[in-house]
C-alpha cells in the first residue's frame, strides 16, 4: 500500500497548467512542521517540505481556493519520477500525488476575509504553528 497523509501549510501560491490532452494540473508545495529537541533537551519545531501535484478536477478546485500560507490536509500516494536535468545528469523527483484534500484554513482567515471572532478555540492547538517558516 501506498498512501500518505500531510497536514501543513502552502509555501507558494499553486500553479496551475494543463496538459495537452487538456488535463488539469496543479503544483504547490507543503510544509510540515513537526515538535523535536535539540542536543540540549530545548523543544524546537523541524520543517519538511513536500512537492504536491493534484489532477483534474481536483487541481482546478486547488488552484481556486488555495494560496500561499493555506493550512490544508492532504492525502495521496508517493510517485518517483525520473527526468534530466539542464546538465544531462538524471534525477530523482519525488511527489505527492493527491487523491484527496480538505481546506483546514478557516474562512473568515482567508485572503479578503473579515478579521476572526475572538473566543473560537483553535482546533490543531497540538500541532503549533511553524514560528519563523519562510511563507
Amino acid at each position: 500500500m501506498n498512501k500518505i497523509m500531510l497536514i501543513g501549510n502552502l509555501g507558494r501560491d499553486p500553479e496551475m497548467s494543463y496538459l495537452q490532452d487538456g488535463t488539469a494540473i496543479t503544483k504547490f508545495s507543503l510544509a510540515v512542521s513537526r515538535p523535536t529537541r535539540n542536543s540540549s533537551g530545548e523543544r524546537e519545531r523541524e520543517t519538511d517540505w513536500f512537492n504536491i501535484v493534484a489532477w483534474r478536477q481536483l487541481a482546478e478546485t486547488c488552484s481556486q481556493y488555495l494560496h500561499k500560507g493555506s493550512k490544508v490536509f492532504i492525502e495521496g500516494r508517493l510517485v518517483q519520477r525520473k527526468y534530466t536535468d539542464k546538465t544531462g545528469a538524471e534525477r530523482l523527483a519525488v511527489e505527492v500525488s493527491v487523491t484527496d484534500m480538505e481546506m483546514l484554513t478557516p474562512k473568515n482567515q482567508q485572503p479578503g476575509a473579515a478579521p476572526a471572532s475572538v473566543g473560537g478555540g483553535n482546533f490543531d492547538d497540538d500541532l503549533g504553528d511553524l514560528g519563523d517558516h519562510p511563507f
